[in-house]
């Protein structure tokens, strides 16, 4: 079984930064992490989860919502399991629960991964 664990998240100002972590555990995770592109997708009050950013198993290949682009940044550690997402001058409307997740390909499409953490929440304020 295939654990994902989110962290990072918190209050800040609009403009801000934070960093969020994505740490991925299981029994086969050390062997197959770097085979998995990574996601992170976000779900704010009363919307749809939405796409954010996705990275390839070996880092190479990244893909962005217009709406961060130029702001985030995601990133892999494969020694690590772990993927991250570097978000730079924060706006309120970045505000939501962030989750990371595991796909069989580079996708932006939600149902086609197939594990996923439990969130963390980014709120900014204006």
């Amino acid at each position: 079984q295939v654990q994902l664990v989110e962290s990072g998240g918190g209050l800040v100002q609009a403009g801000d930064s934070l960093r969020l972590s994505c740490a991925v555990s299981g029994r086969t995770v050390s062997a197959t992490f770097s085979s998995y592109p990574m996601g992170w997708f976000r779900q704010a009050p009363g919307k749809e989860r939405e796409f954010v950013a996705a990275i390839s198993w070996s880092g190479a290949s990244t893909d962005y919502a217009d709406s961060v682009k130029g702001r985030f940044t995601i990133s892999r550690d494969n020694t690590k399991n772990t993927v991250y997402l570097q978000m730079n001058s924060l706006k309120p409307e970045d505000t939501a629960v962030y989750y990371c997740a595991r796909a069989r390909t580079l996708t932006v499409i939600a149902d086609e991964y197939v594990d996923w953490g439990r969130g963390t929440q980014v709120t900014v304020s204006s």
